[in-house]
């Protein structure tokens, strides 16, 4: 009597891959990724440190023919989000790296996986009225799919930090007939800065000089932490969160890292200025590299491999927390 075997593992395509934050929460709900593409040459090694068993394509979007990638059940990715981002100057569409949303529906309508999906800042809401935002929609259903989005604080999905990120499901009209994408309900748990790294609190090393890397002579992997001035810009508002709060969002740089609670919350001395308390200097550090990494969620065994410590803090910046990757995961896979 012959066996039935058992159905493989659904796979994935990932796209704008960087350090792997999607990634790795979709390998958590039990997906394979079996195909990433990164274009950022400062990120490769860490992606091959912690995704061995993916190959990594190296080339721009934009150089990628449809044929060269892989047949999978899903496709997921964060195109560039600098063209919609408030802190820019949100460009939108016009921007080339705006333009890589539309490089990102080419490759779903030639390969036409069962769903996939997209992430972004919040501002790229801003251009739902201007239509640029509306047209992305449109091109993503003209290609087979139907559509749902939402904005998702990640706080609400067992990340210590506010970050507000609009999350896009296609599910295809024909693969996934009648099927409709609900986006998971928060969680009960509220998760703070100390549930994130209150061990880490003692033991943080300053960058060696010009913020290299202090490498292999950390305790902690990646447990240290930028020196170096605060620019008016940020003395303008109180960066410190205390303990029993989540994190400020974690940005894309070193410079803009949130202040570890440790230190007393700012003291505002005049219009958009303030200052760190007096006599408590020395406790207003910058969170550490592994710190960020802890409050986007990457587990300690996950190793950022960098010489200039700014490309640590930019690659988990730009990550996708890997628990709210987990939660939408794990409800794409009922549906499939």
């Amino acid at each position: 009597m012959s066996q039935i075997k058992p159905k493989s593992k659904l796979t994935i395509s990932s796209f704008f891959s960087g350090a792997g934050g999607l990634d790795l929460g979709f390998e958590k709900a039990g997906l394979d990724i079996v195909w990433a593409n990164e274009f950022d040459k400062n990120i490769w090694s860490t992606f091959e440190h912690n995704f061995p068993k993916t190959k990594l394509d190296k080339r721009s979007m934009t150089d990628i023919d449809s044929n060269d990638i892989p047949e999978a059940d899903g496709f997921i990715g964060g195109p560039p989000c600098q063209s919609w981002s408030e802190a820019g100057a949100r460009r939108g569409e016009g921007d080339k790296r705006g333009q890589l949303f539309f490089e990102y529906v080419r490759v779903i309508k030639d390969k036409q996986p069962r769903f996939f999906l997209a992430e972004n800042v919040s501002g790229i809401l801003h251009d739902l009225h201007s239509g640029s935002f509306q047209k992305l929609l449109e091109e993503f259903e003209k290609v087979g799919y139907n559509i749902f989005y939402e904005l998702l604080n990640a706080n609400d999905y067992d990340v210590p930090q506010d970050r507000k990120r609009v999350i896009i499901i296609g599910y295809h009209k024909k693969k996934m007939k009648g099927k409709k994408f609900e986006f998971p309900k928060p969680s009960k748990k509220n998760f703070v800065l100390k549930d994130a790294i209150w061990d880490l609190r003692n033991n943080a090393e300053p960058a060696k000089e010009g913020n290299k890397t202090n490498g292999e002579k950390l305790k902690i992997n990646n447990h240290e932490y930028m020196t170096g001035g605060f620019s008016t810009m940020y003395m303008s508002r109180n960066r410190v969160r205390s303990w029993d709060e989540p994190s400020f969002t974690i940005q894309a740089g070193g410079r803009h890292a949130p202040i570890h609670p440790e230190a007393p919350k700012m003291e505002l001395v005049g219009k958009d200025k303030r200052i760190f308390v007096p006599g408590k200097e020395k406790l207003y550090r910058r969170l550490s590299v592994r710190d960020c990494a802890r409050i986007q969620t990457f587990p300690d065994s996950f190793i950022f491999k960098y010489n200039n410590i700014a490309d640590g803090y930019k690659m988990i910046g730009n990550a996708v927390p890997v628990n709210l990757a987990y939660n939408v995961a794990k409800q794409i896979l009922k549906d499939l």
